[in-house]
């Protein structure tokens, strides 16, 4: 197993914590770490473009002159897609460019991007985030004693820490996020991650194979990323149940009457 210091806010060390090889020393995967961010950006996507057809573009409805006899085109409507100023065809619409996709690449990505952090040797891990003050300046003097050099960081908390989401939140290239909200694309994004001792143990229990029994008897949670909630069903999946169609009524013959013979004429 990967053994790594623990330091405190001063820079110092004050001891070691041995991480999960699975998850922190596993094979770099590029394809699953290409379709991870893939798959985030698209389901970032604001999909909010739109061009007006025929029937929203202003104008009247009448046809301009008779269809046949000016020796002109003939024409039906100033809106038309062929003038200008008229409808678009086939123009985008709002949509959502999120698409699905397996939970077990989204977790080997995670994977891939933690072992590739710590080869590089770009994971530090804290004792604990006590901070006696919201204050961003003392925060950032905190940050420069663990790694002064390191442009962008990605920090990672349980939560429920006031003063670090305060002093975190004004500071340019550091970002804060839940381990249930891990990113492959934000730890590809930021240089340096720095994460508190419980949230190291966490991942490397959650991350790990069988991660699903590991999650549960720990208490942890996998990390589930904003695509894989889940999505509003359409219209016409929530719609109701088809009902069962009723049986057809089963057809009955009528007894034909005995033809009565016709009376001879006479």
């Amino acid at each position: 197993m990967p053994v790594v210091d623990v330091m405190d806010l001063a820079g110092k060390k004050v001891g070691t914590v041995e991480l999960a090889d699975e998850v922190f020393a596993a094979k770099v995967n590029p394809h699953l770490l290409h379709e991870s961010v893939r798959h985030y950006l698209a389901g970032k996507r604001a999909g909010t473009h739109k061009t007006k057809d025929k029937s929203e573009v202003s104008g009247s409805g009448k046809k301009l002159w008779r269809q046949k006899g000016t020796g002109r085109a003939r024409i039906g409507s100033v809106r038309s897609p062929l003038w200008r100023h008229g409808g678009t065809v086939h123009g985008p619409t709002p949509r959502s460019y999120a698409y699905s996709l397996p939970k077990k690449m989204i977790l080997g990505a995670l994977r891939s991007a933690l072992s590739a952090k710590l080869a590089d040797e770009k994971i530090t891990v804290v004792e604990e985030w006590k901070l006696d003050s919201h204050k961003t300046k003392a925060f950032r003097a905190a940050l420069s004693k663990l790694d002064g050099e390191t442009r962008t960081m990605l920090l990672i908390d349980s939560g429920g820490n006031v003063n670090l989401e305060r002093a975190s939140r004004n500071l340019d290239g550091v970002t804060l996020v839940p381990p249930t909200a891990l990113e492959t694309y934000d730890l590809m994004r930021h240089d340096r991650l720095i994460l508190s001792r419980e949230c190291a143990e966490k991942l490397s229990r959650a991350l790990s194979a069988g991660n699903g029994a590991a999650a549960a008897n720990a208490g942890d949670a996998v990390p589930v990323t904003e695509s894989q909630e889940a999505k509003p069903k359409s219209k016409a999946k929530a719609a109701a149940k088809a009902k069962p169609a009723k049986a057809a009524p089963k057809k009955t013959t009528k007894a034909k009457s005995a033809a009565k013979p016709k009376a001879k004429k006479g």
